[in-house]
């Protein structure tokens, strides 16, 4: 086996760990959630006619303020729907899964032993000992 048949290996293990199948049930509870993605599209509208107002030259600035408080609300709203709670939690720890993956390949191809390296949980500021920005 090769190593790109191996990739697509830990690629199918990546999608039939718990964390990629709790992203993706969270991800068709939101695409279902009728009114979550009226939210989302109100939210895009406005966020749309912010940068076409404020593009103008003779910008409305009662309109501006208008959108951006809006868009904040609208933010607020979609932030605290349960199904949309569900998802960034879920899409936060499939994002570790993935971060943490690229570390170790990181790691490894940089020299490092792939039995014992290990990924850093955050960043410490110094370059020298990172696996890699994500």
């Amino acid at each position: 086996m090769d190593i790109i048949e191996m990739t697509r290996e830990l690629g199918k293990a990546l999608q039939a760990d718990d964390r990629y199948i709790a992203y993706n049930l969270a991800k068709q509870a939101n695409d279902a959630d009728a009114e979550l993605q009226r939210q989302i599209t109100d939210f895009d509208r406005m966020r749309s006619e912010l940068n076409t107002e404020l593009c103008k030259e003779d910008k409305d600035t009662d309109k501006i303020k208008e959108l951006d408080e809006g868009i904040k609300s609208n933010y607020k709203k979609i932030m605290s729907n349960k199904n949309m709670i569900v998802f960034t939690a879920a899409q936060g720890a499939l994002e570790a899964l993935v971060n943490n993956m690229n570390q170790i390949i990181t790691l490894c191809a940089n020299g490092e032993d792939p039995e014992t390296c290990q990924p850093s949980q955050g960043c410490t500021g110094s370059c020298e000992t990172c696996g890699g920005c994500s």
